[in-house]
């Protein structure tokens, strides 16, 4: 900053004092920068909010009272730097605070790992009705599971499941570890390095959930800059993003129980996925605010359509 421009920002921001204040600031300075909202918060306030709260080391749910709470001098000082980095370097909220909520439970966030988000915490908090319905679940497998919040928040909810983490990264498993035992799971939820099942043979689950990389080429070279300080790996899966939904179809049946289910999240591969494979009776999920191209697949329907979804997955060599 020029010093005149140093001088005014020191009296503006001199002017804010309690929570609120600086929620508001961050938002306008958010909204006025033009900043992509995709990492939990699809808003400049309610990412302002998370921005402040956690730094403030304060809850999501804190009582409106608390609002009109003053900061320290040290508070400001670093709310403020968090602010102004936010927009100069473009990094998102859950990686400047290091945490992030996911299915209502708070997870530790940096760069090894995507920024959890992801629909399926709606089926988590729902028990996977009516999907589940008729199953009895045992062990469930959460592959692709980058910070592992997907598994843990299963096992969170499901106290009687055994669940594995399965990520081909090591430093998104160490910092799926890590939440392992931030969320004191450790005793029911098992982090396994794996190129998709090569890790778990001979293991079988009662239900299968991912949500693998899916990010087309194209799609991953026009995304705005926050995107790029996540993991690459994390993001992008071939030309269409289907290659490790493919590997994943054709291989899944071998680790279903008898009438185990998979669910996948493929986002906006959807169509591209149903092309391939008309044949194949996804079932694609209706969320509150509609389908977000996750679908769910019993063990019955992947051995009936085995051999075309081989013979797909063969003519691209992702097998």
């Amino acid at each position: 900053m020029a010093g005149h421009s140093v001088a005014l920002w020191i009296a503006v921001t001199a002017e804010l004092a309690s929570i609120i204040d600086f929620i508001r600031y961050g938002a306008s300075r958010f909204s006025a920068a033009g900043l992509t909202f995709g990492h939990s918060h699809d808003n400049p306030i309610d990412e302002a909010t998370h921005l402040v709260l956690a730094s403030l080391h304060l809850p999501p749910d804190i009582p409106p009272a608390y609002g009109a709470g003053r900061l320290t001098a040290a508070e400001r000082e670093n709310v403020l730097a968090l602010i102004e980095r936010r927009v100069t370097e473009r990094l998102p909220v859950a990686y400047l605070v290091g945490e992030t909520w996911f299915a209502g439970l708070k997870f530790k966030s940096d760069r090894r790992a995507l920024v959890p988000r992801s629909p399926i915490a709606e089926l988590i908090e729902s028990g996977f009705a009516p999907w589940l319905d008729e199953r009895h679940i045992e062990r469930a497998l959460d592959l692709c599971t980058g910070s592992g919040c997907i598994g843990i928040a299963m096992a969170e909810y499901n106290p009687e499941w055994k669940v594995d983490l399965v990520d081909i990264s090591d430093e998104a498993l160490s910092l799926a570890r890590e939440n392992i035992v931030f969320q004191h799971v450790e005793g029911r939820v098992e982090a396994i390095q794996s190129d998709l099942f090569a890790g778990v043979q001979g293991r079988k689950y009662d239900l299968i959930v991912s949500n693998p990389p899916y990010v087309t080429e194209d799609e991953y070279t026009a995304l705005p800059g926050e995107y790029a300080h996540e993991p690459k790996l994390g993001l992008t899966s071939g030309a269409d993003g289907l290659d490790l939904c493919l590997r994943m179809l054709d291989e899944a049946a071998d680790h279903l129980t008898d009438d185990g289910l998979l669910i996948v999240e493929v986002g906006e591969s959807e169509h591209a996925l149903a092309a391939l494979l008309p044949e194949v009776p996804f079932i694609w999920i209706e969320f509150k605010v509609g389908q977000m191209g996750i679908f769910a697949l019993a063990r019955r329907d992947l051995v009936d359509h085995a051999a075309v979804i081989r013979a797909v997955a063969a003519a691209r060599r992702v097998v």
